[in-house]
């Protein structure tokens, strides 16, 4: 049951106060345009004016290290700690992910250098126009041919072509998946199992060019948050073990060479009650006029039955605008929540309704989303505590 009738008409959230990202000047799509602008890649902006240029540089992103929880456990990351005011440029200063703070959203942004709005990855899950059914993005189900879905090229891919050396230094697992395909590939990609071994050929890959950009990855941090929560011991656990990663990799390093840790969402745990989150499948207010529910629990892209989208939006916001920012498609996309534009092939992926959490609550799908709605630590919308994440520097 929701918390509140629609009947009770409250006073919804402006879309106004929703904290953008910092699309062109500091978020995760800035970054590696930067750093190939620094090492003369054509085409490429130095969008983050903080950073100065560098001949190797190597991102080292920890799927699910938000700037507020890494602040928030010095004990566990003594390392990462210390590096917190080398922050962008020595600012002490996070980035933002970008909107919806999601994986498959945040590492198109990164390796294509381009906002949701462009790349055409904008949620956990979308409706494909061309198919009219849910696409998730991060698994790639159903199959739809990756360079129709984002066609333009990665940083990488444009850097290598530039004569940098370019490199992932991964799980053998996303070697060939959809995923990587449009969002990191160029250059060349090593599969590595364990942390140590990814650290260690991450800063062979560094020392392999004269201008080397390097790209490598940590997983298991983010799971231990969905699993658990970031208040839990396993997740603590997992910070320590991936600040003994980056100081591995940072001691590694070789001459005119630069670390940035980063991320690609922070996260938030929400409580397992009926305050807290809202049951789309047991709710005949939110699902009255409702075609399919995409997205995730806090950044949901409603789609409407034809002709009703306007009473779906008058209706959510009336449920839940007291605690998500509901707007429709066209408002979402004037407010830049996308970034500055939307291409045409990306316009009918976004719902027609788009609620983003500002409280820590969640809309679930207990039926037909049952392993998601079970998650304790969630992530997606605007909120400092998923948005905000560390790039921590470390040069030779």
């Amino acid at each position: 049951m929701s918390q509140l009738s629609a009947w009770d008409h409250p006073e919804p959230l402006a879309l106004a106060t929703a904290p953008l990202p910092e699309y062109g000047t500091g978020s995760l799509a800035d970054l590696l345009p930067t750093l190939a602008a620094g090492m003369g890649v054509p085409g490429m902006t130095a969008a983050i004016t903080e950073l100065a240029s560098v001949d190797r540089a190597c991102v080292f992103l920890v799927d699910g290290l938000g700037w507020e929880q890494l602040r928030a456990h010095p004990d566990e990351a003594p390392f990462l700690n210390s590096l917190l005011g080398s922050s962008r440029g020595g600012t002490g200063r996070p980035l933002t992910a970008g909107y919806p703070a999601t994986t498959a959203a945040s590492l198109a942004s990164v390796g294509t250098g381009l906002p949701p709005g462009a790349h055409g990855l904008p949620g956990y899950t979308v409706r494909d126009p061309a198919t009219g059914a849910l696409m998730n993005q991060l698994r790639w189900q159903p199959y739809t041919d990756p360079r129709r879905w984002q066609p333009y090229p990665t940083v990488f891919q444009l850097a290598h072509d530039a004569g940098v050396h370019a490199a992932q230094v991964s799980s053998p697992t996303f070697q060939h998946t959809p995923l990587t395909k449009v969002a990191l590939s160029g250059g060349s990609f090593h599969g590595r199992l364990s942390g140590e071994e990814r650290m260690d050929l991450a800063a062979a890959q560094l020392a392999a060019g004269d201008r080397s950009l390097v790209y490598t990855y940590y997983a298991e941090l983010d799971g231990a948050g969905h699993r658990y929560g970031v208040a839990s011991d396993t997740w603590r656990g997992q910070l320590m073990y991936v600040d003994r990663l980056a100081q591995r990799l940072a001691e590694q390093l070789p001459p005119r060479s630069a670390l940035y840790v980063t991320a690609d969402h922070g996260m938030i745990d929400v409580p397992f009650d009926e305050e807290h989150r809202f049951d789309f499948d047991t709710d005949w207010e939110l699902s009255a006029g409702v075609a399919l529910l995409g997205g995730e629990g806090r950044a949901r892209h409603v789609y409407a039955v034809p002709g009703a989208a306007n009473d779906v939006l008058t209706c959510w916001r009336e449920v839940l605008g007291e605690q998500f920012w509901v707007a429709s498609r066209d408002e979402a996309i004037k407010a830049g929540w996308f970034g500055p534009h939307v291409d045409e092939r990306v316009y009918a992926r976004l719902g027609d309704v788009i609620a983003a959490a500002s409280d820590d609550v969640l809309i679930i799908a207990s039926e037909r989303e049952p392993k998601e709605s079970a998650l304790v630590g969630n992530h997606g919308s605007m909120t400092p505590v998923e948005q905000l994440v560390p790039l921590l520097e470390v040069r030779s």
